[in-house]
């Protein structure tokens, strides 16, 4: 199953399996925006949340909806994101870092700054059951 069908079903039924969704997220190759030469987020709730998208049509309705351009994205897979770019910009930023999958959409995902999503060294004080509810 693919990234964007798993995140449509769960967004259907509102159930399902986030370390399933976590797995698929990592062999999937997402599109990260770049603007100003940095990759696009938005700090909220006292993390810093990067943006990545299932597709081009997913970023554009994105960039539409907050009015602004995006002039740039960056194909990466999702497993290089958490592992590599989120503790690299967690040191810089100085605090926890998450990804929101296809932000502004039905079928959007939070992945959290958590142990089980995150590098342990990344991660806030918290582990997620495979409900993706706090152990």
């Amino acid at each position: 199953m693919g990234l964007r069908t798993r995140l449509a079903d769960l967004a259907a039924t509102g159930q399902g399996d986030l370390r399933a969704a976590v797995g698929e997220f990592r062999r999937s190759e997402v599109l990260v925006p770049v603007v100003d030469d940095s990759l696009l987020s938005v700090a909220a709730g006292g993390v810093r949340w990067l943006f990545a998208f299932t597709d081009g049509a997913a970023l554009a309705r994105f960039a539409q909806a907050r009015g602004e351009a995006v002039p740039e994205r960056v194909p990466v897979y999702g497993a290089r994101l958490l592992d590599q770019v989120v503790p690299e910009v967690a040191k810089v930023d100085g605090g926890p870092v998450g990804i929101a999958v296809d932000a502004g959409s039905a079928a959007g995902l939070v992945l959290p700054p958590a142990k089980g999503v995150v590098p342990d060294a990344a991660a806030v004080d918290t582990v997620l059951d495979s409900e993706g509810v706090d152990a």
